[in-house]
């Protein structure tokens, strides 16, 4: 865990962007919860609360997620959800219309293979995918009956 949270640090800074308490406590939370976070939640986590208000720690989020960093999920009407981008790893997930709520869909890739196709015929360099399935989750389906 400590060698991925310094990966992130070294990302970040060479990126642009300043190594200060807030930047340390968002990359600490996500790595640690492993899992997309709203605002609120990340807003709430630790050391963070402490640190900064919700504006700055959204405007830290937007530059993260500028920078490649930090990806945002979720639908634009509902609460946005932020996760890492960590370079080898990927993540594809279900979200639901209803609620919002976020999962990650814990299954093989559909589309890597595609996707080293596309890089082959094409020549593009640092190819990489985002794939977001949309539906209805088993508690609001169950509540619709």
């Amino acid at each position: 865990m400590q060698k991925l949270y310094e990966n992130l640090l070294e990302r970040a800074r060479s990126s642009g962007l300043r190594r200060t308490k807030a930047l340390e406590a968002i990359l600490t939370c996500l790595a640690d919860h492993n899992r997309p976070m709203t605002l609120g939640d990340l807003s709430s986590c630790g050391h963070l609360s402490k640190q900064c208000d919700q504006t700055t720690v959204f405007r830290l989020l937007q530059r993260l997620s500028d920078k490649g960093i930090v990806r945002r999920l979720g639908l634009h009407e509902r609460a946005a959800y932020f996760a890492l981008l960590i370079p080898g790893t990927h993540r594809d997930y279900l979200i639901c219309t209803e609620c919002g709520s976020i999962e990650a869909i814990d299954a093989p890739c559909p589309v890597h293979q595609l996707e080293e196709e596309i890089r082959q015929e094409t020549g593009f360099q640092n190819l990489y995918h985002e794939l977001e399935f949309f539906g209805t989750c088993p508690k609001c389906a169950s509540a619709q009956s």
